[in-house]
């Protein structure tokens, strides 16, 4: 028993780390599928509990498949240039508010269509914006990935990772704002004033800011109102407290044929250029934790958390802050799945619980590999031919993440 166990962490962490690392620069998926098959392969999980932990993950495939056709259609019918070129026409010259406008924008995609809608939807344009305007893409893009996460929590539906730690049953919007409002001002604006500061000499100077912007096409217009439409939708869905990937799947899949049929094009091209590998990397990530809970990891998590409840105060804020470096080690969404159940099991105050929320929304601002939104926000920088980093990305998240943290913590303290 004892050997099975190690044995089980053992390829869990390799295959974690192997995700984090990229040897060879092979794709995320493959390390965290080759950890899945290898603990199926030596018995040290059942085949059914492999299959129930990918189908656990059914609501997060269907949302991140709506996501990334709604960001296809709209990169193919010029949505993306025709943002760049009006975010650069504002900025009237300047990078440091051509930074501010990119921020602003991420806050409200981050906050009605989700964190991972902003990796996906938003880091294209930006890219796009930063070779137009001839500024130094770098803080533009941080700019993309730490809002995703530090707006993540200002609504329910701004981060599928809520969803997963609920466990699909979202507290009542009225007592989520009671919760959350004040710490997710907290934390966007120290992100930004933080970001801001470490960036502050890329985003010295001057840029180009007399661009031409190509009007939208009717098929462009289409798919931007099939993302506004989606973001109205999943407000509704929210509110009535129903699952998210369904309705955002079969918005993606509407808007897509929609724009295909006014542009008379075929969707097939759209399908060849979209990152599938992303669902399988989720798949992977879920199977490790049900190996994780087989050996009874979870609940020696529930039993510290019934322990430290005792005093709430604390156990928010080292519940919190100790799943926000765990996010980064396995990712938040397996973060989240693992706090769900304990949290299900120990039933500790609601206080606990928000501040794991806000942990597991946060962590991932330090490491590129801390949140789905960040892996995301990753391929979709390749896709355009650049790359970042792991420690290109912490050195500025090791300066954002602490502060953001303490500062949204301690304003849900703050509360009482």
């Amino acid at each position: 028993m004892i050997l099975a166990t190690g044995a089980t962490w053992g390829i869990c962490a390799a295959s974690i780390a192997a995700v984090i690392a990229r040897p060879f620069r092979w794709p995320e998926a493959i390390w965290a599928v080759a950890g899945a098959v290898l603990l199926l392969l030596f018995g040290l999980m059942p085949f059914a509990a492999a299959v129930g932990a990918v189908a656990r993950g059914m609501d997060v495939y269907l949302f991140l498949i709506g996501m990334m056709l709604l960001s296809e259609v709209a990169r193919a019918e010029g949505l993306f240039d025709w943002v760049a070129a009006t975010a650069v026409i504002h900025s009237r010259g300047s990078p440091a508010r051509l930074f501010a406008l990119v921020y602003v924008t991420g806050i409200f995609t981050t906050t009605f269509l989700s964190n991972d809608a902003t990796a996906v939807v938003l880091t294209p344009a930006v890219y796009a914006a930063a070779r137009k305007a001839r500024a130094d893409p770098m803080p533009l893009l941080f700019a993309c990935a730490l809002i995703a996460n530090a707006a993540s929590f200002v609504l329910p539906i701004s981060n599928p990772a809520n969803l997963v730690l609920y466990g699909g049953h979202m507290p009542p919007l009225g007592q989520w704002f009671a919760s959350f409002g004040l710490p997710s001002l907290a934390s966007i604006l120290v992100t930004f004033l933080v970001l801001r500061w470490v960036e502050r000499k890329r985003l010295a100077g001057t840029c180009l800011s007399d661009v031409a912007r190509t009007p939208l096409t009717t098929a462009g217009k289409a798919a931007f109102v099939g993302i506004v439409a989606t973001a109205i939708l999943l407000l509704i869905v929210s509110a009535l407290d129903m699952e998210l990937g369904l309705p955002t799947m079969i918005a993606g899949i509407t808007t897509t044929l929609a724009v295909c049929a006014i542009a008379r094009s075929s969707p097939l091209p759209l399908l060849k250029d979209i990152s599938w590998s992303v669902l399988p990397l989720v798949a992977g990530l879920f199977v490790l934790v049900e190996a994780f809970d087989l050996t009874g990891v979870i609940g020696w998590v529930a039993q510290a958390l019934r322990i430290a409840s005792a005093d709430p105060v604390q156990a928010s804020l080292v519940s919190g802050a100790t799943l926000a470096v765990a996010s980064n080690l396995m990712n938040n969404l397996p973060a989240g799945l693992v706090a769900s159940t304990a949290v299900a099991q120990a039933q500790p105050p609601r206080l606990v619980v928000d501040g794991l929320l806000i942990g597991i929304d946060l962590g991932p601002n330090l490491s590129i590999t801390g949140s789905l939104a960040t892996i995301l926000w990753l391929q979709a920088i390749r896709r355009e031919g650049g790359d970042v980093g792991f420690w290109r990305f912490f050195k500025v998240g090791a300066v954002a993440m602490p502060l953001t943290l303490a500062a949204a913590l301690g304003t849900r303290l703050l509360l009482g």
